[in-house]
Parts: C-alpha cells; sequence; structure tokens
C-alpha cells in the first residue's frame, strides 16, 4: 500500500480529532488527521509527522496526516502509520497475494452478517469465512496493545464472529500492528476489558486470531511478519 506526495511536517497541536495544526514549509498549516482516536502518545508537540497531499482543490484541507514518528525516551523515534483507512486495504493486497487463504479465494470487502458488517467475507471452495481487521497504533516498551479506547463497536463484531463460527463459518480477527520493533500484542484490559474478555472467549470458542506487523516507510505500509498474541489476564 503506497501513498502519493508525502511531505514532512512539524506537529503543533490536535484542537479536535478531526484536525491538526502542523509546521511546513516555515508556515503553520491545518491538516486532517486520518484516525479518529486519541493517539495522545503518538503526536506529542514537536514530533514530525508524514502529510499526504490531496489533489481535490474543493477540500478544506490540502493534507491528510498518515503517519508519526513516536518519540521515545532513549532511543530512536518510532515510525507509525496511524492511517485508520489504510489496514484494510493492506490487508486486501496482502490476502490476495494468497496469504492466509488460495490465491483463488475468492475476496470481497464490506459485507454484512447478522447484524454486523464484517471488513471481508472469503469463499474458497465451500467454505465461506468472514475477516474483521483492526488496525493497531498503541505501544508500550515494544509491546503492542487494542484497543487506544472503548469499541463497543468492536465488542459486537467480536459477538457476530462467535456466532459465525458456530454456524459453520470460518471466522477469524486479524491484528494489522503498523509499525516494527513488537514482541507481542495484548488486548488492552485497562482501557476496555469488555473487549479482552470478548477476544478471550472468541479463542476459546475457535475463532481464529492473528497479529502482524508492517514494514511502514513515509509513504508506504506493507504487511509483514506474524506476532504473538498473549490474551491471558
Amino acid at each position: 500500500m503506497r501513498y502519493r506526495n508525502i511531505k514532512a511536517a512539524e506537529f503543533i497541536s490536535r484542537p479536535n480529532r478531526f484536525i491538526a495544526k502542523v509546521r511546513i514549509d516555515g508556515h503553520e498549516e491545518t491538516v486532517h488527521v486520518k484516525n479518529t482516536g486519541r493517539c495522545r502518545e503518538l503526536l506529542t508537540e514537536g514530533c514530525r509527522v508524514y502529510l499526504e497531499g490531496s489533489d481535490n482543490p474543493a477540500r478544506k484541507t490540502k493534507y491528510d496526516l498518515v503517519a508519526v514518528e513516536k518519540l521515545r525516551s532513549g532511543k530512536p523515534p518510532l515510525l507509525v502509520n496511524m492511517d485508520s483507512q489504510v489496514p484494510n486495504a493492506a490487508v486486501e493486497e496482502w490476502l490476495r497475494k494468497g496469504e492466509l487463504f488460495s490465491q483463488h479465494a475468492v475476496i470481497r470487502r464490506e459485507c454484512t452478517y447478522g447484524s454486523s458488517r464484517f471488513d471481508f467475507r472469503i469463499d474458497e471452495e465451500e467454505r465461506t469465512s468472514f475477516l474483521e481487521v483492526k488496525g493497531v497504533t498503541l505501544e508500550n516498551d515494544g509491546i503492542a496493545s487494542f484497543p487506544d479506547a472503548p469499541t463497543e463497536r468492536g465488542v459486537k463484531h467480536i459477538h457476530e464472529l462467535i456466532r459465525a463460527h458456530k454456524e459453520g463459518f470460518g471466522a477469524y480477527i486479524l491484528f494489522v500492528v503498523q509499525m516494527k520493533e513488537m514482541t507481542e500484542l495484548r488486548p488492552n484490559d485497562a482501557t476496555h476489558k469488555a473487549f479482552g474478555d470478548a477476544l478471550r472467549l472468541a479463542q476459546a470458542e475457535g475463532v481464529k486470531l492473528f497479529a502482524y506487523d508492517c514494514i511502514v516507510t513515509p509513504d508506504s505500509i506493507t504487511i509483514d511478519k506474524p506476532l504473538p498474541i498473549r490474551t491471558e489476564l
């Protein structure tokens, strides 16, 4: 997954969850933030961010903020892609290469099952599977965690996947860790224990859980290596 027209800038502030103030080419610019999560540990004053320029002259903002160099004490900055829309595009690209399923599988985006809309439906031979993607930008000392804010929608999706599995469908959750240098992924029980409990139940019921890190550059993101998932309390 590759971006176009990437420029570096200095982060100033985030007046609300949709926009940020940055300094680019010596002047202050208001940009759109492609992640409505809190991201307070990422967007700190003075950090370097990466912007994708828009070709649409009618837009109110000229740039989208898509990545950030997370400042770390005693370590070089960690490049994190924080675009909440990019994991699904990266996963589709990855799936179509024959990862997780065969290259002959029929892959569809945004398909409904029950009262939920899952990110992917995969039809392979006579088997239908549903896959839900979770983008991960939160880390602490090399441990990635999800979610970074309470997500009732995420809990609902997990219970729907459990039901789908019981009815004979394949059921998958794929955590896309939008950075490198992580050793494992854990549910963020401190922020939303209900999500962690639902994930543990799904694992016990047979829903398949996967986590992969990503190779991230200022203008690209590529799904790379599997990470262990630790769900125990």
